[in-house]
């Protein structure tokens, strides 16, 4: 097998600048439940709001830094961020188009392989559903986790989808427009957020300024799979874990102040 592509170097990242923002405009904390794995290891993330990228991600990439996390990470992205033409950025920060070969070939070379499983339906979420964790029945990270004998770590995070209102996820509309055959994606969200005001589906892509929502970012215990448990068995158990400590972390969230 080839070398594999190897994401910039951390020393590389404008950590400081991302510290910040993150600390500064949105009072970012962790809660580390336990310490990271020393081996390869897929990282199972819920999303904020986004399309390209959300908050959760830079939240994600803060966590890493703030965890001094020495071990090269891929990020698996949505394709419709090569066809935005925005791949080139994504890949300088490590991300790659998601696919099983991707993740193989990363956790082969001794990465931390990162992953959204909810994709655009997570990552568009109304206002009223944005404490929802939602894999939509998705259980190929757990396969492959499975397959490469590597721990799943979940990691939350919650606050994101308060940087804007999200009225609709739009998935009506979306089919209407073909947009699950035609972009792969099944949401076109409705939203207010600034300079937009009202939008469809543009928020998630252009840049918009984030409302000073406060983040809180869990990193959970490792999971493995049980004696002969299948892989949507294990995803659901995931999710499940991921579902129960978001609840606790909003449990008394006051919205945007946290």
């Amino acid at each position: 097998m080839e070398a594999f592509w190897q994401p910039m170097n951390r020393s590389q990242l404008p950590h400081e600048a991302l510290h910040q923002y993150l600390s500064r405009y949105h009072g970012h904390e962790i809660r580390s439940d336990a310490s990271m794995p020393d081996t390869p290891a897929l990282i199972v993330c819920n999303h904020g709001f986004g399309g390209v990228v959300d908050l959760n991600v830079f939240a994600l990439m803060h966590t890493f830094h703030r965890l001094d996390v020495t071990r090269p990470v891929t990020y698996l992205v949505h394709q419709l961020a090569w066809t935005l033409r925005a791949g080139r950025l994504i890949e300088a920060f490590g991300g790659r188009p998601a696919s099983e070969e991707v993740a193989r070939d990363a956790l082969i070379a001794g990465h931390y392989v990162v992953v959204f499983p909810g994709g655009d339906v997570d990552a568009a979420k109304s206002w009223r559903h944005r404490h929802v964790v939602r894999f939509s029945g998705r259980s190929g990270f757990a396969k492959v986790a499975m397959a490469h004998n590597v721990p799943i770590v979940p990691v939350v995070t919650a606050g994101a989808g308060e940087s804007l209102l999200v009225l609709s996820d739009g998935r009506r509309l979306a089919r209407l427009l073909r947009l699950p055959r035609l972009a792969r994606t099944k949401t076109l969200p409705m939203s207010l957020a600034c300079p937009w005001g009202l939008n469809i589906g543009v928020a998630g892509v252009l840049p918009y300024a984030p409302l000073p929502t406060k983040l809180v970012t869990a990193v959970l215990p490792e999971m493995w799979p049980n004696d002969g448990e299948e892989p949507a068995a294990f995803a659901s158990r995931v999710e499940y874990a991921m579902q129960e400590r978001l609840d606790g972390l909003v449990a008394r969230r006051i919205p945007v102040i946290g």
